[in-house]
């Protein structure tokens, strides 16, 4: 309901006193519509110090009386949002969190053994070896990446879920990998970056290692006659094999690498990277073009949508229209920070372009395909 007029006297002394030092204000208003909240108080003006100084200070001073503060462009002049809400509170890692890790280990290690049970060296139904060459480096690239995420946020102190593991036994790859969940707002546009890098580069370290050392398992040779599955190639993967056997693989005269279980698993860690960095919603990729461009990139979801249906017909692979219904779902919503006029200085400037680069080199056009 409205905020009463008797109120509104008194939240305007308070919120007076709490933007005095650092904000001087030329209109306030009250009863505005800030989803998700209903009835916000908007205060136009100038600010008297750097944003990033004034939000920090701001906060601290409204917390005492129950207000959350929020910093916001509007046709082309700055305004604060004051609601009266408390922030969430964070939480242990529940136990929901760390069953859900153990079930998608379960399943991945599953998966991996059914994977290469057709081996001619391999003469039983399920070869555990194969399941634990298979999961433990590709659940160890997972989790680096979902932890990069929670240990950096928790380090911000941004209210986040714990990473919860989704577990997909005996279809495609035997886990959806797994996702965390803002429960609020980062405090601006670098916390959100930094979040958001920590993971595809946490993953990467694991992930590169790993296919190094599985592609030095691996036996290069005529691909064999027959339905073949055929990993896909991205422009560091090809560059990385090139540095490792001396040729482009495919080759034009039919030569290939045929991955050992734990190279597929580090090509899988890659893979999973590449998706998350796509520049959409939030999606990895999704925040690092925000913090760059802030509202202006909304457009380019559907930029995005077009280009992975006109893919998916391009290479038949149908993954790509999913990920375009997902995108069209999901991806047209960006993490806004609650200050969203604090920009990104050069160095985390340099960190979002770094982490587009590495969408291009990662991206993979056409995934998975099947010759013969």
């Amino acid at each position: 309901m409205p905020i009463a007029s008797l109120v509104q006297g008194r939240l305007t002394e308070q919120l007076r006193n709490a933007v005095a030092a650092d904000f001087e204000i030329s209109a306030l208003s009250f009863d505005h519509a800030f989803p998700p909240f209903p009835h916000a108080v908007r205060l136009e003006g100038v600010f008297l110090r750097p944003t990033e100084v004034a939000y920090d200070a701001i906060s601290a001073r409204a917390a005492q009386d129950g207000f959350l503060i929020f910093f916001r462009r509007e046709a082309g002049q700055p305004v604060i949002y004051a609601v009266q809400a408390q922030p969430p509170k964070t939480a242990a890692p529940p136990r929901r969190a760390i069953l859900l890790f153990f079930l998608t280990l379960i399943s991945v290690f599953i998966t991996g053994g059914l994977m290469w049970r057709a081996s001619p060296e391999v003469e039983t139904a399920f070869d555990w070896q194969a399941g634990l060459s298979y999961a433990l480096p590709l659940m160890t690239i997972l989790l680096a990446h979902e932890l990069g995420h929670f240990l950096v946020a928790r380090r911000n102190r941004m209210a986040v879920s714990p990473p919860y593991f989704i577990p997909l036994p005996l279809i495609g790859f035997g886990t959806l990998g797994a996702v965390i969940a803002m429960l609020a707002p980062p405090k601006n546009r670098r916390q959100l970056l930094q979040m958001a890098a920590a993971g595809p580069l946490a993953g990467l370290i694991f992930a590169i290692p790993i296919l190094i050392y599985g592609l030095s398992r691996s036996e290069v040779g005529p691909i064999p006659p027959g339905p073949v599955l055929m990993e896909g190639n991205s422009l560091f993967y090809l560059g990385l094999k090139w540095l490792m056997f001396g040729q482009i693989l495919p080759s034009a005269d039919g030569i290939d690498v045929s991955l050992s279980i734990v190279a597929f698993a580090g090509w899988m860690g890659l893979l999973v990277t590449a998706l998350n960095l796509i520049p959409a919603g939030q999606l990895d990729g999704g925040h690092a073009l925000f913090t760059l461009f802030g509202q202006r990139v909304r457009p380019v979801t559907y930029l995005l949508i077009g280009l992975l249906a006109a893919l998916a017909l391009i290479t038949q692979f149908w993954g790509w229209l999913i990920w375009a219904g997902l995108l069209y779902l999901f991806g047209r919503v960006y993490a806004v920070p609650m200050d969203d006029l604090t920009p990104l200085d050069r160095k985390h400037k340099l960190l979002a372009a770094f982490m587009l680069l590495l969408f291009v080199l990662l991206f993979m056009p056409n995934p998975l395909r099947q010759l013969g």
